[in-house]
């Protein structure tokens, strides 16, 4: 956040999407850490407050599954428009992007919610042997349609931003032909790939990632044995690292939002320093 808050990345409708990235990550970290509070007090106390658990229970999960989503899409927004500039080059227009962005995250987050508006209403709290568990039932139509939804969650975004990888690399190796006539275009291509690899190997990592949460939202009923519970506690973990690699996705690669970070950071430590040195 420190990275994309400030001006200069902000001049490009990726600063924007990075930024709204790194604050859903920040919000679904924080519902997350939540969930796992209230699970445990559940767990552990004799006395809770069944209100307080009807209102978790159907909000929590629902945001969360929003936010998992959007910083899906966010992603996916990032590499349309990194492939669009190798298209356009110099004709890109920071401006209109920029312009543009905004309107795509409301967009982006009226959509989403719109695919998860059926969730809140098919949870609901059971009893099981002084343990009060949230659990969601949905009828034959509303499974078909989630499942549908889950799919084109998973799939599209992967599909999406490697197809975007491609062109990219197939954009930069044509310009490069372009400017050195005389070099070899294999030679070229190989530069190419080695420069933006990680442009292809981002989306198979959050694919393999994202593969629990698809599995899960097709397996139906509860946990019968406890035995197994650290394989579904993994599983619904895993969930939750794709939106963790932003800074590792988009900063450390990229040159310029490498050098913004540092900025702030020196900037910050020369404050914090600056405020010592007046305290002592």
């Amino acid at each position: 956040m420190i990275t994309f808050k400030k001006k200069e990345p902000l001049k490009f409708g990726c600063g924007f999407y990075l930024l709204g990235s790194s604050i859903t990550m920040l919000l679904t970290m924080t519902m997350f850490a939540l969930k796992c509070w209230i699970l445990l007090i559940t767990q552990i106390s004799s006395s809770t407050n069944r209100s307080f658990l009807n209102i978790q229970c159907i909000s929590i999960d629902f945001l969360l599954r929003i936010g998992l989503n959007m910083d899906q899409w966010l992603n996916v927004c990032v590499t349309i428009e990194r492939a669009i500039v190798a298209r356009k080059g110099i004709s890109f227009d920071q401006k209109k992007s920029k312009q543009l962005a905004k309107y795509i995250l409301l967009v982006i987050l009226f959509l989403i919610t719109s695919t998860a508006i059926h969730d809140p209403f098919h949870r609901r709290l059971i009893d099981d042997e002084k343990r009060i568990w949230c659990i969601i039932t949905y009828p034959p139509s509303v499974q078909i349609f989630d499942s549908v939804v889950n799919i084109f969650h998973f799939f599209t975004p992967f599909a999406i931003n490697l197809i975007s990888a491609i062109f990219i690399i197939k954009a930069t190796t044509r310009q490069r032909t372009t400017i050195q006539p005389h070099q070899n275009t294999r030679k070229i291509l190989n530069a190419q790939l080695q420069r933006h690899k990680h442009r292809l190997l981002t989306p198979l990592i959050l694919v393999t990632l994202a593969i629990p949460r698809l599995i899960t939202s097709f397996v139906s009923g509860c946990m019968k044995s406890s035995r197994d519970s650290w394989l579904f506690l993994v599983g619904y973990f895993i969930f939750f690292i794709p939106p963790m690699l932003t800074f590792v996705i988009f900063v450390l690669p990229s040159k310029f939002y490498r050098g913004e970070f540092r900025k702030c950071v020196i900037r910050y430590r020369r404050i914090v320093r600056t405020h010592l040195h007046f305290i002592s």
